[in-house]
């Protein structure tokens, strides 16, 4: 059985490895709980261990993997009630930046917002599984970079990347494309409007209930 090629992108190597194995655990190749031994990983990205080292900080930093001591390092693993959570989280900060941010749209922000929701849908579409999360938040975040509260994005960027592999699993089992496909385009309709009486409780509810059909997903197949 052949295995996957990994390779790296011109970048430092230590981002480079930290970039091959975020993708890895957000596609499911390394499951939550799962422990990460640099020795292995040294071998197969045929490098030293101290690349692997900064590589399992900057994870760690994410929130992707947790280091435990003299165990090593593991696949963070949340639970269902820390899921709903972060989304909680999410619609708690991204209603709030909506809000700062409608006033000052402009059209070019918009254009920005439309290109991104067609790379969404067409990488739907396409089942480019590596891309939804990335589009996603880039869709979410063209409509609320105008209020420039740039702790706010960095903190719900933060969030995205914990809870990107559970949105991909979620898209998977429940193949809810269409759903997704249509409160995007309401949203972005109701931004162009200016109408923030209609938008801020679309889009909190937009993220509540992506949260609560996902713990739905993840306790069903856990329940398997």
């Amino acid at each position: 059985m052949s295995h996957p090629s990994h390779r790296l992108q011109r970048m430092s190597l230590p981002e480079a490895v930290a970039a091959s194995l975020r993708e890895r655990i957000l596609n499911g190749e390394f499951e939550s709980g799962q422990a990460l031994v640099q020795e292995a990983l040294a071998a197969e990205y045929e490098c030293s261990r101290m690349p692997i080292r900064e590589a399992f900080r900057q994870l760690e930093a994410e929130g992707l993997i947790v280091t435990k001591v003299h165990k090593g390092a593991f696949v963070a693993s949340i639970p269902p009630e820390q899921v709903m959570e972060l989304f909680e989280l999410r619609a708690m900060l991204e209603t709030d930046m909506l809000s700062h941010s409608l006033p000052l749209l402009t059209e070019k922000h918009l254009c920005v917002s439309q290109q991104k929701l067609q790379e969404l849908d067409q990488a739907y579409r396409q089942n480019e599984i590596t891309r939804w999360g990335t589009l996603n938040w880039e869709f979410h975040k063209s409509l609320y970079v105008a209020a420039n509260r740039v702790q706010s994005l960095a903190i719900v960027a933060g969030i995205n990347v914990q809870i990107e592999r559970y949105i991909r699993l979620q898209l998977l089992l429940n193949q809810t494309f269409n759903t997704a496909e249509t409160e995007h385009r309401t949203l972005l309709e109701m931004c162009r409007a200016g109408d923030e009486t209609a938008s801020i409780p679309f889009l909190k509810d937009h993220i509540l209930n992506a949260g609560r059909e996902l713990v739905d997903a993840l306790q069903a197949k856990k329940g398997r």
